[in-house]
């Protein structure tokens, strides 16, 4: 008889006695094939065997004494957490001084938050230096990677052609290091395809 054998999950849903759809077609394969019919023998045999084993209830903290002895490597802000949950739960005092110094740190960030919210001036100053100080990293690093990308004269002929030169070159280099980026990513999307 030319038919595929049943797969495990299929002979799973026979011993189980699922009643869904296309579970006839199921059982004619079973009795048309020996093959499917042995390995649902077995898997029934099996199933009937750990059904009559008795049921039994552990002792009371029968997972903990389990759990003692197995050697559990917790990450550190777990131990860190258990620590201070340890300390807290120790006494009063130092529950009160927690609880304290939360309330004062609370205090402190909102009154610093109000203060700057009525003091736009200065927010507004802190803005602009921040963005100042974006914008000169960013001019910083692109002239260093410039200047080691085409070296120094390069850059200083460049910079005499005028501002369009230098954006011009900039925007060159920018989209060569793209070329390479997507290049590379290419090249280890087609290694990890030959990998697998």
């Amino acid at each position: 008889m030319n038919h595929r054998h049943l797969l495990p999950h299929e002979i799973d849903l026979l011993v189980d006695g699922n009643a869904s759809r296309g579970i006839a077609a199921l059982r004619a394969r079973v009795e048309a094939c020996d093959d499917c019919r042995a390995q649902y023998d077995a898997l029934r045999r099996v199933s009937d065997a750990v059904d009559a084993v008795p049921h039994f209830m552990p002792r009371l903290r029968f997972a903990d004494a389990i759990m003692r002895k197995v050697q559990v490597m917790a990450p550190w802000h777990v131990g860190l957490a258990g620590s201070v949950r340890r300390f807290i739960s120790e006494g009063a005092v130092p529950r009160r001084l927690i609880l304290t110094g939360a309330a004062l740190m609370g205090v402190a960030i909102s009154g610093a938050a109000a203060w700057l919210a009525f003091r736009g001036d200065l927010t507004g100053g802190t803005f602009t230096l921040a963005l100042d100080q974006t914008r000169e990293g960013m001019v910083f690093g692109v002239t260093q990677v410039a200047v080691h990308a085409l070296g120094t004269d390069a850059i200083t002929t460049l910079a005499g052609g005028g501002r369009a030169t230098l954006a011009i070159t900039t925007a060159v280099l920018a989209a060569a290091t793209i070329g390479a980026l997507i290049g590379f990513r290419r090249l280890a999307a087609i290694a990890a395809m030959h990998r697998s």
